[in-house]
């Protein structure tokens, strides 16, 4: 099963569904996963915890062998049914402390937690000082230690914390403080607010002397140039904006007009390799060929990339167990035997033993501790700088 929100107020991730179904179309195509057809379902998960539970349990209800490649901010509500089945949750996007807690859990990325964290230190490279803007939840307070994490490595002071609902229709009050705290001269404000990172950056604009990101000195790309290639000055610096994948990628920037998006020039942290790297080939083909026409599927999103590798990582275990019969309980004991996965570079080579756990106390289960800086030069979402940043020393440190 793969499920993930749809048509609900918050966070919508209706692309991970369709990118599952379409994997399968694709698999099936090509014979199974060892002899094995393939059988998709899919839930709106509503972004409630009564929508996780129910998608929980109908997995369980219908026999599914393992959650794949899915969304959800419900840990606690989905996370117990599968638990009492034994059905292993592989790749959800990273958004709940129960993915990096159970361990009946397998993420593929560092979750959140190392995108905050990492973004602490790319903002430490270019940012004097920085504001972050943030749910004002339970998950958003740990937000401000990640991101404390990442710039007090670099002996840089904390981000002036400023906590907004997650919901609201417009920032300005928010966004006239995280401007005022940040100083016009090489300071950066952050947001992480999911989907109301667009209504937050909305308001920011709207501000007097704010027109976007591409006006600071990218000093993170050496070189002193600024977003857009052109040469910059520390004299001639201003607010710059910033966020994480997840709040910010490509199909925003796209939405709101390209190299004019007024997310031109920011900084973002992703989990991935930028959307045009060559390791995204494989699912493009896919997509190209079973989802051509679903609009759903973008592959620059962040969870139609988690989907595709997230079935990556069962479509190999499975082959590796070389039976007739496939069941929850094989793929969790092949999972915690040491099965190892490649993705072809969109993550370093992932396993889930015990020595390869991070073991941070509030993160566990992390196994890949990698992220890549990017920043948005001509309306794309590009490396900042090449290949991956650990940042397990980071995420341990806040965790």
């Amino acid at each position: 099963m793969t499920w993930a929100p749809d048509q609900t107020r918050a966070t919508n991730m209706p692309g991970m569904p369709a990118m599952a179904q379409a994997y399968a179309r694709w698999v099936n195509a090509q014979g199974g996963i060892d002899g094995h057809e393939l059988r998709v379902l899919t839930c709106n998960e509503q972004n409630t915890p009564a929508g996780a539970a129910g998608c929980a349990r109908r997995a369980v209800h219908e026999g599914a062998v393992a959650v794949v490649g899915s969304y959800s901010q419900n840990g606690r509500a989905f996370m117990a049914p599968l638990e009492a089945a034994g059905i292993p949750y592989i790749g959800g996007y990273g958004i709940t402390e129960d993915e990096f807690t159970s361990p009946l859990s397998y993420p593929v990325n560092g979750g959140v937690a190392s995108l905050v964290a990492g973004h602490g230190m790319q903002l430490a490279e270019s940012c004097r000082k920085v504001s972050l803007v943030r749910p004002d939840t339970l998950a958003g307070d740990q937000l401000t230690k990640l991101l404390d994490s990442g710039l007090k490595r670099a002996s840089k002071r904390g981000a002036v914390d400023i906590p907004a609902v997650e919901d609201a229709t417009e920032y300005t009050a928010q966004a006239a403080r995280a401007k005022e705290r940040a100083g016009s001269d090489g300071g950066c404000v952050a947001a992480v607010l999911g989907e109301r990172t667009q209504t937050f950056f909305d308001s920011f604009r709207r501000l007097p002397g704010s027109s976007g990101g591409a006006q600071a000195a990218d000093e993170g790309s050496g070189g002193g140039e600024d977003a857009n290639g052109s040469k910059g000055s520390k004299a001639a610096r201003g607010v710059r904006i910033s966020s994480v994948l997840g709040s910010v990628g490509q199909p925003l920037i796209d939405r709101t007009g390209g190299a004019r998006s007024p997310f031109e020039g920011a900084y973002v942290t992703g989990w991935y390799p930028e959307a045009d790297d060559k390791s995204w080939a494989p699912m493009r083909k896919v997509i190209q060929e079973q989802a051509f026409a679903d609009n759903r599927v973008d592959p620059t999103d962040a969870g139609v990339q988690t989907t595709w590798i997230a079935y990556t990582v069962f479509r190999q275990v499975v082959e590796s167990l070389h039976t007739d019969k496939i069941t929850a309980a094989r793929l969790s004991e092949a999972l915690d035997r040491g099965a190892r996965v490649d993705t072809g570079g969109l993550t370093p080579p992932l396993r889930w033993m015990y020595e390869d756990l991070l073991g941070a106390s509030d993160f566990p289960r992390i196994v890949n501790r990698q992220v890549t800086f990017q920043v948005v030069r001509k309306g794309r979402l590009v490396a900042q700088k090449p290949g991956f940043v650990d940042v397990g020393a980071t995420v341990g440190a806040a965790g």
